[in-house]
């Protein structure tokens, strides 16, 4: 055979084999297809019964919509169901008619005679609910196939505003969006169970010593005040530069990392187990976080870890606290300009994975807004934040602490304490918030009134004024104060801490005819 025998013949054979192969597309016999998941019968059998019986949609309605069904003309159905229901109408094949003379779809499937069909085909109708939630699975498997393309086709297209990380990110928010859809939504609860969780919380309040119901902040009465951070709750910790906003949110961090809290074990019994704790620092990085964590408990300036100028025995203070600190659950996130999308998805992995009680975002003004709010003026970008940060609360059930900036206002007074006005874009931020607070040292702008000599001035009167400052000065000298402004839930009031500069550290403020006890 030649060669040109040769080529006629495999193109012979290659023509015979094309000629014998079934196309797969939209053959559901074909080997290899696989159709997307649907229930027809299911879909079929929940609109007759809500055709027979309106009161069957009742079962349904809170999370089944008309986009939920695999056939579009059962969605159009639905939908015309529902419209009627809710306007206090019957829905049945007769009231039905006018809406669907011209549905092109459904006059292809048997127009008004389907409808009646439909109806005239139920068996029961105390199945409705569960033939929705199998028309809503088939939709949950399908959602899920459509977001498995994404990820596919996204990961084989290079781009170069894309790259993988940000990819990973992208399929695991969609994925919890998926897994959230309907939980948020719990509709109306009775008050008998109201009641019960509020019991729940007294009860777990009482076991505590009856201050606290939610997680503890570690100073007694700041506690006392806000009776500890309550899961659901937006808290704002506000001040000017230098107050101490983040030194406050890590001391805050790190007592409510090392406390525990009494949950059920398996047998029925009280266990202790520790708080997690979420600190996403837009600021700083998780290294200096840690340095002052490290300064504040091992009592050894922050600056000298940092230069490696510290004594053998601060050092091995040091080396000795750091190895408490490994059993916290305390994570720290330094990426910066995250989105609020971002920081609740990590924020639910981080849930899922080892459990959250508490989480501190610094700072507001530093997390990036929505996509699709650019270009929007600052103040409506940051009501989408405070927004998200509030949501974030509500769903995942744990306080959410966001430390915002202040606006100039304050150092035009002569009394600098701050005012709810004074927050930066305030608007949504004090509409959001449970919990309004302010930083505020005196101390910080006392030291910058230190009198100076004056032309012609007597040595015996800046002598005065000098003593006259050093009194003052004495009496703010390490002390700060918590201004609660707004409490949702509770008073309002002025807490006195002890503040100490050099290691960053907040702590109750002892009284000044305190002694400590004697050690024998």
């Amino acid at each position: 055979m030649t060669t040109s025998d040769m080529a006629d013949h495999m193109a012979d054979q290659m023509a015979d084999e094309t000629a014998t192969v079934t196309p797969l597309h939209g053959d559901e016999n074909a080997p290899g297809f696989r159709s997307p998941p649907h229930n027809f019968e299911a879909e079929m059998a929940l609109l007759g019964a809500i055709l027979v019986n309106n009161r069957s949609f009742e079962r349904v309605q809170e999370f089944l919509f008309a986009e939920h069904f695999a056939d579009p003309a059962h969605g159009r159905v639905y939908e015309a169901c529902a419209h009627l229901i809710e306007r206090g109408q019957i829905a049945d094949p007769v009231t039905l008619k006018n809406y669907f003379k011209d549905d092109e779809d459904l006059k292809a499937i048997g127009g008004q005679a389907y409808i009646a069909e439909l109806a005239n085909a139920v068996i029961t109708i105390q199945n409705a609910g569960d033939l929705g939630k199998e028309v809503y699975d088939c939709f949950l498997r399908r959602e899920l196939i459509d977001i498995g393309d994404q990820v596919v086709n996204a990961a084989y297209e290079y781009e170069m505003d894309a790259p993988a990380p940000q990819q990973i990110e992208r399929a695991e928010e969609m994925l919890f969006q998926l897994a959230e859809q309907g939980s948020s939504e719990t509709g109306f609860v009775d008050f008998k169970t109201a009641v019960t969780t509020a019991i729940d919380a007294a009860a777990a309040a009482y076991k505590r010593d009856g201050e606290l119901v939610g997680v503890p902040t570690g100073f007694t009465d700041v506690d006392k005040l806000l009776g500890g951070l309550h899961d659901s709750d937006l808290i704002i910790i506000a001040g000017r530069p230098s107050m101490g906003k983040t030194a406050f949110a890590t001391n805050i961090a790190y007592n409510a990392a090392a406390s525990k809290k009494l949950v059920e074990g398996p047998d029925g019994t009280d266990i202790e187990e520790a708080e997690s704790v979420a600190f996403f620092s837009l600021e700083m990085s998780s290294e200096q976080l840690a340095t002052r964590i490290l300064s504040e408990q091992a009592h050894v300036r922050s600056d000298s870890i940092r230069r490696g100028d510290v004594r053998e025995e601060e050092y091995n203070r040091v080396f000795a606290v750091a190895q408490a600190l490994h059993s916290l659950k305390l994570f720290i996130d330094d990426t910066p300009a995250l989105t609020i999308s971002q920081i609740r998805t990590r924020s639910r992995r981080l849930k899922r994975q080892h459990g959250l009680s508490l989480i501190i975002v610094d700072y507001l003004q530093l997390i990036n807004p929505p996509a699709n709010s650019r270009g929007d003026n600052r103040v409506q970008e940051v009501s989408q934040i405070t927004r998200g940060l509030k949501a974030l609360a509500k769903e995942l059930n744990v306080p959410v602490i966001a430390l915002s900036q202040l606006s100039r206002a304050v150092e035009q007074r002569e009394d600098k304490r701050p005012q709810l006005s004074d927050l930066r874009e305030s608007g949504s931020i004090e509409q959001d918030a449970d919990v309004v607070s302010f930083i505020y040292r005196e101390e910080y702008y006392k030291e910058r009134e230190r009198p100076t000599p004056r032309d012609n001035e007597k040595q015996e009167t800046y002598l005065e004024r000098e003593t006259r400052f050093n009194e003052l000065l004495e009496q703010c000298r390490n002390k700060a104060e918590v201004i609660v402004a707004k409490q949702r839930h509770g008073p309002i009031g002025t807490i006195t801490l002890q503040f100490t500069g050099e290691f960053t550290q907040f702590s109750d403020l002892q009284a000044d005819n305190y002694l400590p006890e004697e050690r024998f």
